[in-house]
């Protein structure tokens, strides 16, 4: 049974999982263009802790050296951006998103600003929807998310004994 200190979480397939034994911590958001590459996105946003504290439950973290003392974990089946790791210490952040209970790890810094988009603050002004909402111009129609929603292949956030389900 885990502790109520446990913090697990995994990749969008399935195929990994992972827990810490203690709450994460140093939660941040990093715009450096390494980031932005290993999420494909305008910044990472990391949490963890010394890698003791870390272990994988299920499957095997596939890794990109990014630089000498960078590596970057991912899951090679479905691509979720899993990990960093400075090589010089003894520490493991994962990705906030791949967190079971993300909602509650809130970054507190960003890190890298020297690439931060310079519009990164007025997107969250931006018009916005719940997801299925409406057409929003591209055929991204309530049937369509109906649609995906009966289909999802996505690990739900909790521990499971088998994935896929039979």
């Amino acid at each position: 049974m885990a502790s109520a200190e446990t913090w697990t979480g995994g990749c969008q397939c399935g195929a990994v999982r992972y827990e810490f034994s203690v709450k994460p911590d140093n939660a941040c958001i990093c715009h450096c263009r390494m980031c932005q590459k290993q999420f494909g996105n305008f910044f990472g946003a990391f949490a963890g802790s010394d890698i003791s504290n870390f272990r994988i439950t299920r499957g095997a973290i596939a890794h990109f050296k990014s630089s000498d003392d960078g590596r970057r974990g991912f899951c090679r089946d479905c691509g979720t951006p899993l990990t960093y790791e400075a090589l010089s210490r003894p520490r493991i952040d994962v990705s906030i998103g791949s967190l079971d209970r993300h909602s509650e790890m809130q970054p507190y810094f960003q890190y890298g600003a020297e690439a931060r988009e310079p519009w990164l603050r007025a997107i969250l002004d931006l018009p916005c929807t719940r997801t299925g909402e409406g057409d929003n111009g591209i055929g991204d129609t309530p049937e369509r998310y109906d649609l995906i929603r009966k289909t999802n292949h996505q690990h739900p956030d909790h521990e499971t004994t088998h994935w896929p389900p039979k």
